[in-house]
């Protein structure tokens, strides 16, 4: 007679299933996001060695390039917990994920329109800004020519997010090196003018982002188009078709999630231009410092996107304490591994800056020496970058983007930048100071998303919250219109 698990056992066991889940799921979204991340980082390196100049001025303009993007950024995000829900639901679910990602990709297309207006202008808002003639001259070339991925970049996102739902991540993945391996050669031929091609300088790194990223979603496209198993969903039918239901149901998710996006990005943002009123050279220790950064960030950034599929699959089937595990699970991973990164960071800053510079570039000694500094604070609030980031993807599996926007806002705008403005200037503590005010801002984002998730699962919290989104959805459901889906009556491709 075969022996009865007591409960002990039985937790152990899900609680294992859960960190093999997780980690399957989680690290090729890490090596997608750092392999994205790549594309800028080869334009700095790219840069960095043809000058301080050129490399301060696609800072700025990357910089500002990312706060405008925040907004149809965050709308193609939306895609990951809507269709994890979708998918959890079960009944449907091929149907009711087509019309989540056809919604996203609408959303995408609204929002590319006036983020296009405000990009081609760059020039006039980096003058507007108090920066260098010179610097916005070059910052507007590389802006101008990058700018023409951005929808292309939002559409692979969306699908992406369809594919972690799915739970195969790692299409995303194979067209993510191909990415890398494209923007490497493309970079070399337009910046410094190869095979026929003439030199462009900084908008030869920005037009071969563009292209890189028209790459990737045609090869994401090609994959799921090409899967036997994908191809069911028919994602890439009749998207003309206009669907209200859907596309509000994005806009509520899309928009909060694009709101904490936009304060994170711009409050680095403002410190970039604040670094720019002290001179390219703390622009450039500031663009190897966020760099740096930026990369570790984004294993913990994978995490919690693996996180809000893995939440929003045991919401959507109702399994509340599924789902709270899922989120402690990943939060323990995000917190394991930068703490990792800390160490690092703070032992080994000056040989990492040396990577971004050439010896024999003017100002190159005293930018490495800023920028070694400028990463010792980094490592300091690696920790709390990397919980803020993964418990704020578990929120998002349920659909909570509302609170964790304002809880960004506090952290960021009225706490961290303000801190680091005073130290920086006032204080007289110059760009050490200012992200010293950043590093507070991380800490008590991270301290309060934390706080909002510890609540929220919790014995009967996460139960109350699966309920009411389920109740929500029902009302939704009985609300909307009928529109020309309503006449499937089964999964398969429409006439």
């Amino acid at each position: 007679m075969p022996r009865r698990m007591d409960g002990n056992a039985a937790t152990r066991g899900t609680g294992r299933a859960e960190w093999r889940a997780m980690l399957a799921l989680a690290w090729p979204l890490v090596l997608t996001n750092l392999s994205q991340f790549a594309l800028g980082l080869t334009d700095s390196l790219f840069l960095g060695r043809v000058g301080t100049l050129e490399l301060a001025a696609a800072t700025l303009g990357s910089n500002l390039y990312f706060a405008a993007l925040a907004p149809t950024f965050g709308l193609a995000l939306a895609a990951a917990p809507l269709t994890a829900q979708t998918r959890g639901r079960g009944r449907g679910h091929l149907r009711g994920m087509r019309r989540d990602v056809r919604a996203a990709f609408w959303a995408v297309a609204a929002g590319t329109i006036p983020t296009w207006l405000l990009l081609w202008n760059t020039e006039a808002v980096l003058l507007a800004l108090g920066q260098e003639p010179a610097l916005a001259a070059l910052a507007s070339d590389y802006v101008r020519a990058m700018m023409w991925g951005m929808p292309l970049f939002c559409g692979f996102i969306v699908l992406r997010g369809f594919l972690a739902a799915e739970q195969r991540p790692n299409a995303a993945l194979v067209v993510s090196g191909f990415g890398i391996a494209l923007n490497v050669p493309l970079n070399y031929a337009l910046i410094h003018g190869a095979a026929g091609l003439p030199a462009l300088g900084v908008a030869g790194a920005g037009l071969a982002s563009a292209l890189c990223n028209l790459a990737m979603l045609a090869g994401l496209v090609a994959m799921i188009t090409r899967d036997r198993r994908l191809r069911r969903y028919h994602l890439f039918g009749r998207l003309w078709r206009f669907d209200a239901s859907r596309l509000r149901e994005v806009v509520a998710i899309g928009l909060p999630i694009a709101g904490a996006m936009a304060l994170e990005i711009t409050v680095f943002s403002a410190a970039a231009l604040a670094m720019g009123w002290m001179g390219a050279l703390a622009v450039a220790a500031h663009a190897i410092a966020v760099q740096v950064a930026a990369m570790t960030f984004m294993v913990p950034m994978g995490i919690g996107q693996a996180a809000t599929a893995r939440v929003g699959l045991a919401t959507g089937a109702g399994r509340p304490v599924a789902a709270a595990r899922a989120g402690w699970v990943a939060i323990g991973f995000g917190a394991g591994f930068m703490a990792l990164a800390a160490a690092l960071l703070v032992l080994a800053g000056r040989p990492i800056a040396w990577l971004f510079l050439d010896a024999a570039n003017p100002g190159a000694a005293e930018t490495a020496e800023l920028a070694a500094t400028l990463l010792l604070v980094a490592g300091l609030f690696q920790l709390a970058d990397g919980v803020q980031a993964v418990a704020a993807g578990a929120l998002r599996g349920l659909k909570d983007a509302r609170v964790p926007m304002l809880l960004a806002g506090l952290g960021y705008w009225v706490i961290g930048l303000p801190v680091g403005i005073a130290l920086a200037f006032p204080a007289g503590l110059g760009p050490i100071g200012l992200w010293i005010g950043l590093a507070t801002g991380l800490f008590i984002v991270a301290g309060l998303m934390l706080a909002r998730w510890t609540r929220l699962s919790r014995a009967g919290g996460l139960t109350t919250q699966v309920a009411l989104f389920g109740r929500r959805r029902r009302a939704q459901v009985r609300r909307s219109r009928s529109d020309r889906d309503t006449a499937l009556t089964t999964d398969r491709w429409p006439r």
